[in-house]
């Protein structure tokens, strides 16, 4: 979903423009009014933002070196990234673990959804791809796709060798069931032990890591407090029909298949003959059940978001009353002094995680492994974080002069408690059973084709997919 072009020129620009004014990025509420460079003073509290010109201490705690698991002898090293996913006798498409770096090949082709990569094109301000390549020698080139689907085809197209994904959940999965990325070594990643443990394990098969964690998110209940009376403590608040209907037309829904999870979640305290455990593992009846919740609930969306600004604009002016949204919106509105508040629904609240995934015919593996060092490291976390309005998977991200505590409370950054109890998506599958709660074993739950087709369905008039 595209938003107006207004407010896609105003959130480029660093902005949300709504009616009446503009509500900055998250990373210039801080310092609103002043320009921040090298020798300026800042007021007490103002931390420098990031800043192309300022990026020599950027992966300080780094050694983008080769390192070889703990087997002990340096005749391994002779045994180079580049032969394992090269050699001449390797089939296109093999899947392979690393065992170790060589010395990297100068080249990185990565694949992204928009904002996920900051080159300084954007912001020069925000940039860490030029002091990375600076730093490596490795020249990254970045295909921006629109959409998770067209990710998910450009990765499977078995003559397109892209080095790494920037993969949500809903890829994820598709991509380690069709073998289109390689398993990772986190033995060779310095870091990788500092980030979130939870976050670790979910993209594990059995002991293979597939995905370095990158950043993460929750979907929370946002109302505005003049006109929503009492205060919602439920999924119900938008799934409800009796409640749907006081606030109709003043709904707001994030633009994804996934959504059915939190209709899912609803329903399995609403309606617990249906038996639902995993809201991103169903049956076909139980995706019928949270389709028909989403189809009564249509006539009184005011909007399906893609775009992080479009909720702000809607709650800044007036025109939306309750909604499923990220801690971003909470966080960026509630600092302008906007009426809202954020839930935490009492059936529970969903998550989701984008992760570095490594492709299973990279031609620059050694590039990739630097980048994934790269990507993880405290300064590069602050930045994604700031810029993009998403939880750092690195929680030093939060220490020392680097993110606000506001924000890293807001996002629950380090709160291992909070972060035990969020129902983290995962690609739906007819293997019942990837993801937490849910029964093992089965074989007759729907895929995302299916969730896809219901979600379109269910939220676009009754209409089929073309």
């Amino acid at each position: 979903m595209t938003g107006p072009a207004s407010v896609r020129r105003a959130a480029r620009a660093g902005a949300v423009r709504v009616r009446g004014g503009v509500i900055p990025r998250p990373e210039t509420l801080r310092c609103a009014g002043e320009r921040v460079g090298a020798g300026t003073a800042r007021p007490a509290g103002c931390r420098r933002q990031p800043a192309a010109a300022d990026t020599s201490a950027i992966g300080s705690d780094m050694r983008l070196r080769a390192k070889v698991l703990a087997s002990g002898t340096a005749a391994v090293l002779a045994t180079t990234l580049g032969a394992c996913s090269g050699d001449e006798g390797q089939p296109v498409g093999t899947v392979r673990v690393a065992s170790s770096l060589g010395p990297g090949e100068g080249a990185l082709n990565l694949v992204t959804l928009p904002g996920y990569i900051e080159n300084g094109g954007s912001d020069p301000r925000v940039d860490w791809v030029t002091p990375f390549q600076e730093r490596t020698g490795c020249k990254v080139g970045l295909k921006v796709v629109g959409t998770v689907q067209e990710m998910t085809e450009v990765m499977q197209k078995k003559s397109r060798r892209y080095d790494g994904v920037a993969a949500p959940p809903e890829v994820a999965g598709q991509l380690i069931e069709s073998k289109d990325v390689a398993p990772v070594n986190p033995g060779l990643i310095d870091g990788y032990r500092k980030l979130e443990p939870r976050l670790r394990n979910l993209l594990k098969r059995g002991k293979t890591v597939y995905g370095v964690p990158y950043v993460w998110g929750t979907n929370l209940l946002m109302y505005d407090t003049r006109s929503v009376q009492p205060a919602p403590t439920s999924w119900a608040a938008l799934f409800d029909p009796d409640q749907a209907r006081r606030y109709s037309g003043r709904l707001v829904m994030r633009d994804s298949p996934l959504t059915i999870a939190e209709a899912a979640l609803y329903l399995r305290s609403k309606r617990r003959k249906l038996g639902i455990k995993d809201p991103y593992s169903l049956t076909r009846r139980q995706l019928d059940a949270a389709a028909r919740v989403l189809a009564e609930q249509r006539p009184h969306v005011k909007m399906y978001w893609g775009l992080p600004a479009d909720p702000v604009s809607a709650f800044a002016g007036g025109e939306a009353a309750v909604g499923q949204v990220w801690p971003y919106q909470v966080d960026v509105l509630s600092r302008a002094g906007k009426p809202v508040q954020g839930v935490a629904p009492s059936e529970g609240v969903t998550g989701w995680m984008n992760a570095w995934m490594i492709g299973a015919r990279a031609e620059h593996p050694n590039c990739m492994y630097q980048w994934l060092q790269w990507t993880i490291s405290p300064d590069v976390q602050q930045q994604i974080a700031e810029w993009s309005g998403v939880a750092p998977a690195n929680p030093q991200a939060c220490g020392g002069d680097r993110l606000r505590a506001a924000f890293c409370n807001a996002y629950h950054v380090g709160d291992r408690d909070y972060l035990d109890k969020v129902i983290f998506a995962h690609t739906p599958s007819r293997q019942c059973g990837t993801g937490d709660g849910a029964a093992k074993g089965r074989r007759d739950c729907t895929d995302y084709a299916e969730w896809t087709k219901a979600w379109y369905e269910a939220t676009k008039g009754g209409k089929r997919m073309p």
